[in-house]
């Protein structure tokens, strides 16, 4: 994998990211995010262990939010879990073993990453997608922080990052 597509998937996170979370308001959004997920696997150079790898983050991370969700820290309104998240973690997914792949080893930089990025995320994307936070962002913070702390280098474990 040379620069350029390290570079292309770092590019596709960001456009992802801002896809999902305003989808979340605008469905069409999730259409082009949907068309971008299906040109990452295309380009992937082992396609079915990319999908493998985004299924299992994917369902990992649906699961940590619907727990969330449930036990309060997270309103999402009428769903249980937004089909604008569940694609978000399938775009997240896209660069754990790319553009992310650099936070893998040694394991305090994926934990560094996550319990700053992984609340940071959250809280910038809520009032975009109209999520509420009960508990208020320094509550959600939080509850966030020590749990990306964890679930970043699971997440890498999950995708088969070496």
């Amino acid at each position: 994998m040379g620069r350029a597509w390290l570079m292309g998937n770092a590019l596709w996170l960001q456009l992802g990211w801002w896809g999902c979370v305003l989808g979340a308001q605008a469905s069409w959004l999730l259409f082009a995010v949907a068309v971008g997920l299906l040109l990452h696997l295309a380009l992937c150079p082992h396609p079915q262990l990319e999908a493998g790898a985004l299924l299992r983050v994917a369902l990992g991370g649906c699961a940590m939010d619907t727990v969330l969700g449930v036990v309060g820290v997270f309103d999402f309104g009428h769903s249980p879990l937004p089909i604008w998240l569940v694609m978000l973690w399938l775009v997240f997914a896209c660069g754990l073993r790319h553009s992310l792949a650099w936070a893998s080893r040694p394991a305090w930089r994926g934990m560094l990453l996550g319990g700053i990025g992984g609340p940071l995320a959250y809280c910038a994307g809520a009032p975009l997608a109209e999520v509420s936070l009960p508990m208020g962002v320094a509550g959600t913070v939080l509850v966030l922080a020590p749990l990306w702390v964890i679930w970043m280098p699971l997440a890498f474990r999950l995708s088969g990052t070496r």
